[in-house]
């Protein structure tokens, strides 16, 4: 009977075999109630033997005892999975609600520092890309100054050889001089008579009393005066000769200058230039020759402190004054020691496009040199753009004296200062302009003039005085060119 009981429950458990079942209430031959249960082997098409029936039995058995204990521990998992349930939908787990408290404290600490980790490594992606980025600039720069170094190295080469090549020829043709020629000969025998020069040195032949040559030698010369400055007012202006022009856009105006009051190491042939087109000008490129000028083999390019404003720059007395971008503030540079020795603001001055000469270019403050020392020329709101001119003081900056023109700023194309007068030029453009207005600061008069002057590239960026070399500086529409003047006799 145990027997049938197991193989009862091993069926309702399993359901095995269980395709066709019976079950039977019958009287045994004593008259007791008998249940009989009978099912269809799935697998056996006929009755094992007594002891094969016994085996099979007891493997039921085992087989149901341990699916009965795996029965037991799932539905004691289920019921505790159900308890956890129940507890956690009405806000209540197992154990104290501090520990339930300390536990989301500390899970949604851990969210904010899994967030805060996520912000720091997008943080750090970009930086990365940043940095990349950044280095592949720096390496292009890199290579672009290895190129430009190269350059002028080769420059600097080629310079040599030519200075080389010019000793060489000008030993050569000392040996070949004959000895019965007089000095200055051969100078004299190299002179084109054609030439525009030679013609204009003929036609200014005038009669002058020896006694005047006597009394008023050549600057320069034994026996002449070095305190006369051979100042006058200016009569005439010559033709335009251009000494070189510009290699790129950033060219296309500047500033080119030399020392009209030159300060070891440097020379009166010492020439500066830079090339004003750009947004922060810095760079100021020295010569020690003219022929590395004209060649355009820079021996030092200089990098100024802060970036400059604009064409009014001017060297004296071993420093650049120049005007600081965008501010009103005049600087002067020391170029062999390369530093700041002074800055001073122009009281009141327009800056930045407020009152510049008429071709613009921020030209609001203009610095000059002549004969008696620096100059500023400017206007301001008082002025209503009226031109005024102040003499500056060479080492401090400061306003020595001002003077208040009627000329109005913005209906010249530029000025420039010589023997204390200001000229002004009527056109930037124009191959007829003229030098159209004079200031006379002894006076505090000005006059109209009608010099001419010729624009050759029809875009003058640059004028200035050079007192040493009674020229005319100019940047002219890529091309640096110098003026001859006159002067009458005061």
């Amino acid at each position: 009977m145990p027997a049938v009981q197991l193989l009862l429950l091993a069926s309702l458990l399993w359901g095995v075999g269980a395709r066709t079942a019976q079950l039977r209430k019958a009287n045994d031959q004593s008259g007791r109630c008998q249940y009989t249960f009978t099912v269809v082997s799935p697998n056996e098409s006929s009755c094992p033997e007594q002891g094969q029936a016994s085996s099979a039995i007891q493997d039921l058995q085992r087989d149901s005892s341990a699916q009965r204990a795996d029965l037991e521990a799932t539905k004691a998992q289920l019921s505790s999975l159900e308890g956890l349930l129940h507890r956690l939908t009405s806000g209540q787990v197992a154990g104290p609600s501090e520990t339930w408290q300390a536990q989301r404290r500390e899970l949604d600490t851990l969210t904010r520092e899994l967030e805060q980790l996520k912000a720091q490594t997008r943080e750090l992606e970009t930086a990365n890309s940043n940095l990349l980025r950044d280095q592949s600039v720096l390496e292009a720069e890199k290579r672009q100054l290895q190129a430009e170094n190269e350059d002028l190295a080769r420059r600097l080469e080629s310079s040599s050889q030519e200075m080389e090549r010019l000793r060489r020829g000008q030993c050569l043709q000392a040996q070949s001089t004959p000895r019965d020629v007089p000095p200055g000969a051969g100078e004299v025998a190299r002179w084109n008579l054609e030439n525009v020069d030679f013609q204009e040195l003929k036609s200014e032949f005038s009669e002058v009393p020896a006694s005047h040559i006597l009394e008023s030698p050549a600057p320069g010369h034994p026996g002449s005066d070095d305190t006369d400055t051979g100042c006058g007012d200016l009569v005439w202006v010559g033709e335009p000769v251009t000494l070189r022009t510009a290699e790129s856009i950033a060219g296309k105006y500047g500033v080119w200058m030399r020392d009209p009051k030159p300060v070891s190491p440097y020379t009166q042939n010492t020439t500066w230039r830079v090339d004003t087109v750009g947004t922060a000008v810095r760079q100021v490129f020295e010569y020690h020759l003219i022929s590395q000028f004209t060649q355009g083999y820079p021996s030092k390019v200089h990098v100024l402190p802060r970036p400059l404003e604009s064409t009014g720059a001017v060297v004296y007395g071993g420093s650049l004054y120049f005007q600081g971008a965008e501010s009103r503030t005049v600087v002067r540079y020391e170029l062999n020691t390369e530093t700041v020795k002074a800055e001073k603001d122009i009281p009141g001055a327009g800056y930045h496009g407020q009152f510049p000469y008429s071709w613009g270019g921020y030209t609001d403050i203009d610095l000059a040199v002549d004969e008696t020392g620096l100059w500023v020329i400017y206007s301001t709101e008082d002025a209503k753009g009226a031109i005024v001119l102040s003499k500056l003081h060479p080492e401090s900056l400061e306003l020595e004296q001002t003077w208040q023109t009627n000329i109005r700023k913005q209906s010249v194309a530029n000025a420039f200062v010589i023997c204390g007068t200001l000229y002004t030029i009527s056109s930037y453009s124009s191959l007829d302009a003229t030098i159209n207005f004079a200031y006379d600061t002894g006076t505090q008069s000005s006059k109209a003039l009608t010099i001419p002057f010729k624009n050759q590239y029809k875009y003058s960026s640059m004028v200035d005085y050079n007192p040493l070399e009674k020229k005319l500086f100019a940047w002219d529409n890529f091309n640096m060119v110098t003026y001859d003047v006159r002067l009458s006799k005061m």
